[in-house]
């Protein structure tokens, strides 16, 4: 009997995952997923990421694609996982795709969200395993200033780990968004691009954060965006703060109806 091509949306809290990739000695979330569906299945099942996530970063829109037998439905196939997948770990939807979907080819956009809490509760232990307290006031014109030079088509080598793409690799991404936003107790930096490098989000973050604390200028970040490397970048941002919200495909991929 043939397999069927689904696209799995998956939330799952970073904390307790040492990131997205299948590790032998470590619990990851694909790991956790792939031995889930092996035993739905009777059969190994490889799930195909949109795209890594590190150790501790969140989800609200990771894409998995994975191929079964035909038997299954989106809805059924969604209701079967979340019956045996951990509490930290869920489907959110499911779609039937086209055979030749490719969950990180195919992507057109990725979407992040980062969280800074600005007030004395972000202290708080309720709130600072998903956001980032930060410790000191923040300029918000100067972070809508230093966002404001991220969207466009931009060689990010300055905000990417030194040596994770390949050599010819030019590091180039297009951003169609990057914003700061308020939300109750702090703000949000929203960013979206049709690429990220390794800890892109992390660097741009806390870049824009020194900028906005007077440790540096606002004109470093249109500079770095010109370096030739990584060193003279700030620290990145915590991962436990960081957000993968979205991962935007062509419709005509989809032959279910999406919700």
């Amino acid at each position: 009997m043939d397999d069927r091509t689904f696209q799995l949306v998956l939330h799952y809290d970073g904390a307790r995952f040492a990131g997205w990739q299948r590790q032998r000695d470590a619990r990851t979330v694909q790991g956790e997923l792939e031995a889930v569906l092996a035993r739905l299945c009777g059969r190994p099942v490889a799930a195909l990421g949109a795209g890594r996530t590190d150790a501790g970063v969140h989800a609200r829109g990771q894409v998995a694609g994975v191929r079964i037998a035909a038997k299954w439905t989106p809805e059924r196939l969604r209701k079967a996982c979340n019956a045996l997948l951990p509490d930290d770990l869920w489907v959110a939807a499911a779609h039937e795709m086209r055979p030749e979907f490719h969950a990180r080819f195919d992507a057109t956009a990725r979407r992040y969200a980062y969280l800074v809490g600005t007030d004395d509760e972000a202290h708080s232990p309720f709130r600072r395993t998903r956001e980032w307290a930060l410790p000191r006031p923040v300029d918000r014109t100067l972070l809508d200033a230093a966002a404001g030079h991220l969207p466009g088509d931009h060689c990010f080598r300055a905000f990417a780990v030194r040596g994770t793409a390949p050599p010819d690799d030019p590091h180039r991404c297009v951003v169609h968004e990057a914003r700061w936003a308020e939300r109750p107790g702090g703000l949000v930096f929203h960013v979206e691009a049709n690429r990220f490098l390794h800890h892109m989000v992390r660097f741009l973050v806390g870049t824009m954060v020194d900028v906005a604390t007077g440790r540096r200028p606002l004109a470093d970040v249109p500079r770095l965006l010109g370096a030739a490397d990584n060193s003279e970048v700030s620290a990145p941002a915590p991962a436990h703060a960081l957000y993968l919200d979205a991962v935007r495909y062509p419709p005509h991929l989809y032959l279910s109806t999406r919700a």
